[in-house]
């Protein structure tokens, strides 16, 4: 019996040190997240021996997840790094590793590279707006955020609901790339009017400035903006219920209503928003209804499915061009109606721990009615001592827009290696997208054809990804099979390398470099019009733009810091312009004339010198002239000529302060001198538009847990200023409302 109970001992005493051994020797493997619990992708976690010596290193992957092959025997450590965050060390067998953010913080962008990856690593520049900056902006169309973008000048021909542009880096208005949670929102021809899109239930918005056809295809030639809609909060299965209101000047009502939540793996948001506004001048009310769902369903760890929908209704009025003295009717006889819908339903699957795949499938419409139902007097137009030498006649019109979109879009991405020094991480993503495009346009009130349509675009694209150590590669291809010009080949290369990674007084500093090429599909009157007057012409070839741009990011004082400088430098061609054929009769149709270029810089700064406190500028230098042109000696549109509304220098400064109850946020925005024209023969003619300032500032105050005062006031300097020649734009105003959270 004792002989036995010590061949007993003897065996758990062997099988407690092969467990021991094997605990000792097991992998380590563990998963990343920031202080929302969002998976941080490809940060650098590296497991390192008590002296500090590095066994191995690896980057998290989409999932925030990392695991090495290396065994590490004693008490190892982890070390998880990436810009923007804070560094952590924790012990080798911590499972959940939280990062906190840096006083200046660093986002995970999708667009760039139409996979998740930190900011740090992507060439290309690139900026997020979040939620939280857009909430307290208070801002209730999406266009007015974009506008302390580098690099982008927003114009608005009057006020809010007033036909609204983007234009990037020297760009075209219509050369944009806008989705929404991927969807495309852009017009056949690239054209998407920011006019009514509401800011209230988007979760972040992500702008990558450049040429990105590569990437998305036709449309991307100077900048792709993407909104994504808010969703629910796993972590949270509680349902909250959000109501907003304020009113203000102008007869301004606005109100909001979200309820989001989740129930095991199933999360949802809807949303509605309302607003109506007289704005300033007579007859040119606006009223706008926003309705929104968001809805995913999680199937097991790996599979996730979600649907999309938002449908937006709105009705402004156009007074035209007040400020030359265009007499303003009794009764609103001209206006603008607009239905846009969009939806979207996707299939995220991570396959295996280094190959996941997305099918997605969207639609939009997009009605527009542009309407003249009754014919003002004649007027002479005059500005100041300018005065036209003949009358003004208005006329009738009835113009329809209905355009419809089917886009479906499959991706898979495949990631080799784990990131050491000597192999590093590859990623390789192949896309496959096709599009359906239908349109509709016709003037009711004319007796000309009106223009049917149809188009079916493919595109392939290939992208290759590597990071080796502090060096980011990113180059891709892509092949556009366009049912208009036919096909083409659009290259892109990307570089990001990490020259410093420190922190401190002079911290992480990233050199940047891009090259790209873009393209832009003819619109459907510039390619199918029946008309003979703007007849269409099938042979068009694709509008293109070359891109290089470089620049340089550092951060300074302990992340409290960051400056970032670009330059860039585009150059446009084989533009589509109208081009008169026969004066009797008179006819005329589009051809591949013009080309343009457009050069500058941009320089970002932002600081947090203390908790809470916020402080960031931008300022953008631009030359955009015309440097071929059909009509080489047009004081307009001639060769050597600026082109129009975009400012050689435009910029911003913004302060925001978070104390206890208060939030203060303010903003100045600064558009300088750019080329503009009346349009409308004034002698001597107005080839120029004046520079404005627009300051503005919003306060939140946290009265209660569930009750907050909300406060906002544009133009406090009250300047009498046009973003576009004849529209003036809103002298002051201001609004006040609560906010509830349940």
């Amino acid at each position: 019996m004792p002989r036995f109970s010590g061949v007993r001992f003897s065996g758990i005493l062997l099988c407690v040190l092969t467990l021991i051994a094997w605990a000792q020797e097991r992998k380590i493997a563990g998963i990343v997240l920031d202080p929302d619990h969002a998976a941080i992708p490809r940060a650098s976690v590296r497991l390192l021996k008590p002296n500090g010596i590095e066994v191995e290193r690896t980057l998290t992957d989409s999932l925030g997840h990392f695991e090495f092959r290396r065994t590490c025997p004693g008490d190892c450590s982890l070390e998880v790094r990436i810009t923007g965050f804070q560094t952590q060390t924790q012990p080798a067998d911590q499972k959940v590793i939280v990062l906190g953010l840096a006083p200046v913080q660093e986002r995970i962008a999708v667009t760039a590279t139409r996979t998740e990856t930190p900011t740090e690593q992507i060439g290309a520049s690139v900026t997020v707006i979040t939620g939280e900056q857009i909430e307290q902006q208070q801002q209730l169309l999406a266009g007015d955020v974009l506008r302390q973008v580098p690099g982008l000048t927003v114009v608005r021909s009057g006020g809010l609901g007033a036909t609204t542009s983007v234009f990037s880096r020297g760009g075209n208005f219509d050369y944009n790339k806008v989705l929404l949670d991927g969807i495309p929102l852009n017009e056949p021809g690239g054209r998407f009017e920011f006019s009514s899109l509401a800011a209230n239930d988007l979760d972040r918005i992500e702008i990558v400035r450049g040429p990105q056809s590569a990437l998305f295809g036709s449309d991307a030639m100077a900048s792709v903006i993407q909104f994504f809609s808010r969703h629910g909060e796993r972590e949270d299965d509680r349902p909250h219920v959000a109501l907003n209101f304020d009113a203000g000047k102008f007869r301004t009502l606005h109100g909001g209503v979200d309820l989001n939540g989740a129930i095991r793996g199933f999360d949802y948001d809807l949303s509605y928003d309302r607003l109506n506004t007289d704005n300033e001048i007579p007859n040119s009310d606006f009223r706008d209804s926003t309705a929104a769902a968001n809805f995913g369903l999680s199937l097991g760890q790996h599979t996730q499915l979600r649907w999309i929908s938002r449908g937006d209704s709105s009705f402004a009025g156009t007074p035209g061009q007040v400020a030359f003295g265009q007499p303003i009717p009794s009764t609103l006889n001209s206006f603008f109606r607009k239905a846009d819908g969009y939806t979207g339903f996707s299939v995220s699957n991570q396959t295996t721990s280094r190959w996941d795949q997305r099918l997605a499938y969207g639609f939009a419409r997009t009605r527009q009615r542009s309407t003249e139902f009754g014919l003002d007097p004649p007027f002479t137009p005059q500005f100041g001592a300018s005065r036209a030498q003949f009358e003004i006649f208005d006329f009738l019109s009835n113009f329809v827009n209905d355009t419809r979109r089917h886009h479906l879009d499959y991706q898979s991405n495949l990631r080799v290696g784990l990131a050491d020094q000597s192999w590093g991480q590859h990623i390789f993503t192949t896309a496959f997208e096709w599009d359906r495009e239908n349109g509709f346009l016709n003037d009711f009130g004319a007796t000309q054809a009106p223009t049917r349509a149809q188009r079916d675009n493919f595109g392939g694209t290939f992208q290759y990804q590597t990071a080796v150590g502090r060096l980011f590669l990113t180059n891709g291809v892509r092949v556009e099979q366009n049912g208009s010009f036919g096909r083409t080949v659009i290259p892109r290369s990307s570089a990001a390398y990490l020259l410093r990674r420190n922190s401190g007084r002079l911290g992480a500093t990233k050199l940047k470099f891009n090259f790209g090429l873009g393209i832009k599909e003819p619109n459907f009157t510039e390619s199918f019009s029946p008309d003979p007057t703007f007849l269409g012409n099938p042979d068009l070839r694709p509008e293109r733009t070359r891109s290089f741009d470089f620049g340089i990011e550092q951060r300074l004082w302990n992340d409290r810091a960051k400056i970032e400088v670009n330059w860039f430098d585009n150059r446009f061609r084989d533009l589509i312009e109208f081009q008169v054929t026969s004066f009797s009769p008179f006819s005329g149709t589009f051809f591949n004339l013009n080309r343009t270029k457009a050069q500058g810089a941009e320089l970002v700064l932002e600081t947090a010198p203390l908790s809470g406190l916020r402080f960031t500028a931008g300022y953008t230098y631009l030359n955009a002239e015309i440097t071929k042109s059909n009509t080489p000696s047009d004081p307009l549109f001639g060769d050597k000529k600026q082109l129009l509304r975009r400012p050689r220098h435009s910029g911003s400064v913004g302060a925001a302060w978070d104390w206890r109850r208060l939030n203060v946020v303010t903003t100045a925005t600064y558009v300088g001198r750019r080329a503009d024209s009346d349009f409308l023969g004034l002698m001597p003619p107005l080839t120029s538009d004046a520079p404005y300032t627009n300051w503005q500032l919003a306060l939140t105050y946290r009265i209660a847990k569930h009750l907050s005062y909300t406060a906002a006031a544009a133009n406090l300097l009250d300047q009498h200023y046009m973003e576009a020649l004849g529209f003036p734009a809103l002298r002051i105003s201001y609004s006040t409302g609560a906010k509830f959270n349940f």
